[in-house]
Order: structure tokens, then sequence, then C-alpha cells
């Protein structure tokens, strides 16, 4: 399992670690040469002035062979054990600072050694002082919690799954409904109130509709959505929204059915469509449409989808392609936020951003005389990690505090190991004290390993 990574200090908080290391490293030479001056005092006394000279010295602790400065100052070890005051001392009673002596003969920690603990020490401190487990060392409240279902799909989308596939988790190495509903029941309890399933495509798993009643069941759980790619949903989203499901995101990156069976690997667009007008049928207002921008290859529809919005409560969620494992990801392919909404501007000139909520990851608009809406979702160009409240769990239940962040811990393993609810959360409360203020920029995020889409969880 891949380890978590202390998160790097903000700019503050190693403007704050310097100047107490300065402040450690300054009171460390004045307790060292006061205390010499005081064990030498006890062994007979030093020539006239000396001790003041040690004690206002800024050199450094220790010369290169690795013994203390002051120590050229004292007087010969016979003269030290003919001295009267020296007999007069039992090493019982022998006053503490020639532990102070020893401490001078040792080693100082290396510059390096030292910021890496005031670091810790920094990091513990910010996480003891947090309200919860759900709560990272910036103050940011997770209260929307993503569960992957599975890693199977019956598409193959080229940005999602590699082309060569991928070695899927065993069954009975994947969250049972049992688990995944304890999971929820533990985040809900200490403040999360929306859950989303993922996958894969969650709709192929057969416990799909239990999983959501026995949500809906959980005190505090606002919302319960899904992630779907649409190709089966029509026939189930009766008994799905019966059971508790109170959202609906529908993924179609065309609206072109040659071009769909390119990108999918796979036949059905027209039941796709399906699924979203049943989804519009069945009172989901808006029904969201999440579409993956890539430039040469759907990019030129983009006004067809916002005219997708003119009769419909549809909200067209327009996605900044973004690098996974195996998808090819190229920078140019990007096509961004700014970019796309001038493009939208030029034909509807009354294309007006609305209110976000702190933790929206979309940037929303409206257009007039439209009855859905327009959102952009600015993962690589305008990142929104400063108000992220998301948090992952994925089909063989490791939880990923950040889509981008490669650090992961098994919640499977810690439950199937007999951890206790409350040893579950202080892992999951570990973890989130270890996210990171915001993810990496696009060249990082480019060369970084990542799982696949799939594997992740959209």
């Amino acid at each position: 399992r891949t380890a978590l990574v202390a998160p790097g200090p903000t700019p503050a908080a190693l403007h704050r670690m310097w100047k107490v290391s300065g402040l450690v490293a300054t009171h460390a030479r004045r307790r060292v040469a006061s205390s010499t001056a005081s064990w030498l005092r006890w062994s007979g006394g030093v020539a006239g002035g000396s001790a003041h000279d040690s004690s206002t010295s800024h050199e450094p602790h220790g010369t290169a062979d690795g013994r203390g400065r002051q120590q050229g100052k004292q007087r010969s070890p016979a003269h030290r054990a003919n001295s009267p005051v020296r007999h007069a001392r039992t090493a019982a009673s022998m006053p503490k600072y020639d532990e102070g002596w020893e401490e001078k003969e040792r080693e100082p920690p290396a510059p390096g050694e030292r910021v890496k603990a005031l670091r810790r020490q920094l990091r513990d401190e910010a996480i003891a002082g947090r309200s919860g487990p759900l709560e990272d060392t910036f103050g940011r409240r997770h209260n929307y919690l993503r569960i992957s279902l599975t890693e199977k799909c019956n598409l193959r989308c080229l940005y999602c799954m590699p082309e060569e596939g991928i070695d899927l988790t065993a069954k009975e190495e994947l969250l049972s409904t049992d688990e995944v509903v304890r999971i929820a029941r533990l985040f809900v309890a200490n403040g999360v109130d929306k859950i989303r399933l993922t996958g894969g495509e969650p709709t192929v798993r057969p416990d799909l509709e239990e999983i959501i009643r026995r949500l809906r069941a959980l005190a505090g759980l606002r919302d319960i959505a899904i992630t779907t790619n649409g190709l089966t949903l029509h026939r189930n989203l009766d008994a799905l929204q019966a059971a508790g499901l109170t959202h609906v995101n529908i993924s179609l990156d065309t609206l072109v059915p040659p071009k769909f069976e390119l990108l999918t690997r796979r036949r059905g667009h027209d039941r796709v469509l399906k699924s979203i007008d049943r989804a519009v049928e069945l009172g989901y207002d808006p029904v969201k449409v999440n579409v993956v921008l890539m430039r040469g290859v759907n990019d030129d529809e983009l006004l067809d989808f916002v005219e997708m919005t003119r009769e419909k409560p549809i909200n067209v969620r327009f996605i900044e392609f973004m690098p996974f494992d195996g998808n090819k990801f190229e920078e140019k392919k990007v096509v961004s936020y700014c970019e796309a909404k001038e493009r939208i501007l030029e034909k509807y000139p009354s294309l007006t951003r609305m209110r976000d909520h702190k933790s929206e990851v979309a940037k929303n608009y409206e257009v007039d005389g439209h009855r859905g809406t327009v959102s952009f979702v600015t993962s690589m160009t305008n990142h929104f990690c400063g108000g992220c409240n998301r948090l992952r769990i994925m089909a063989d239940g490791n939880l990923k505090v950040c889509l981008f962040d490669q650090g992961e811990v098994s919640l499977r393993d810690a439950m199937r190991g007999g951890a206790s609810d409350d040893e579950l959360m202080d892992v999951v409360g570990k973890a989130v004290g270890n996210k990171k203020a915001k993810h990496a920029g696009m060249s990082d995020l480019q060369n970084m390993e990542n799982r696949s889409m799939i594997r992740i969880g959209g």
C-alpha cells in the first residue's frame, strides 16, 4: 500500500518554522555557554572575563572535531582533580549544569532534521486542534463522500479506461454491501450529509438499490446521488428513485452517435439520451450531464450542448480534460474554462455567472430564456482546492483524500482486521489530517503516477 506522505508546509508555516528554529538555535548556544562557565567556576574558576567571553560568543557550538569550543579553556584534568571545591561535591549533589556539559559534547542536530522535527510538531498541533476527524489542518470540513461501488463498466471511454484494459480487483477484495453501509454510517455520524455513488459503472452492481435504500435510512444524510454513463439507467431509475436516490449525473461526451462509438468503443448513444429524458420525466431538477471537453474531439459541439439547456432542466457541466493512468493525456487537448466561456459568449451574450456555494467545484452560468444552466469544472486551469469538501472511497475500500494525491489508506483492511468504529475513524482522521492544501500544477500532474479514472471512481 502506498504510504501517506505528510503535507509540505505553507509559506506562513515555513516562516514560523525558520523563526522558531532560529530561536531554538540561539537559546541552545546561550545555554551551552552558560553551563560551561558555571561548570568551570565549580571546578576552580576561570581566568577573568573568560566566562563572559564564552557566553557572548556567536561562533558555532562545536569545532570540526566534534568537541565543544569552550573545552580549550578548561583547566587540566590534574588541576581539576586536586581542586578542594571539586572534592567537596559528591556525584549525587552535583548541580544540573553538569548535564548541560554532557549535552554540549553531543553533535547538534542537522538543520534539515530540525526543520523536519518542527514540521512534524506543527502538523501534530494542527491535527490536534481540529474539531473532528473530517476536518483537515486547513480548516476544510468534508461533508461530501464519493463511494465507488465497482471497477467494472459496460463502456470503454478513451479518457477513463486504458486501451489495454485494467486488472480488476478480485470480487472478495471489493467492499461488501454491509461494509459500504458501515463506512457511510460512520462518515454521516461525523458530518457527511451528501454521498455520491460512482464506479466504474454503479448500475452494474446488483445490490445498488439495496445500498441506496439502506443509505436513505441514515439520520443526517440529506442527498444520495449517482454518477452513471446512463446506458441502462432508464430501466431501473424508477426503482432507484423510490429507494431514495435524490440526484442524477449522466456522462455524455458527444451528441453525435458515430463519435459516441469512437469515444466509448461501444454502441448505445440512444439509450443514454433515453435515460436523460427519463430523469427529466421523473422530476430530477436539474439533471446533470457531464461532458469532458477535448480539443479536436468534441469541442466543436460546445454550442450544441448549451442548446440542450433551452427547453429542459439540464445542467451541462463542461469538465476540463485531466491526466490519469492510460488516458494519453496531452496538455494541448485541454480546452480551458476561459476559452470555452468566450466561445459560448459569442453566440449567447447573455451568459451570466450565478452565485456559487463556497464548496462548489463548478463555475455556474445561466443563459436568458434557457430553463437549464451551464457549468465549468476547472480542475486543471483554476483549481478549487481551497473549498474542497470531498473524500473518496474506492471500490477496494481505499480512502483517497484528494483525486490527484497518490496516498491511500485501506479502510477495508482495517475493518476486516477487527477495527472498532472509533479505531476506523482514527484511521480516517489521520488520513484527512495529512491532506495537502492543494494539488500539484498541470505539469506535475501530467508526470504523476495515479490510478486510471475507472479504478478511482468518477
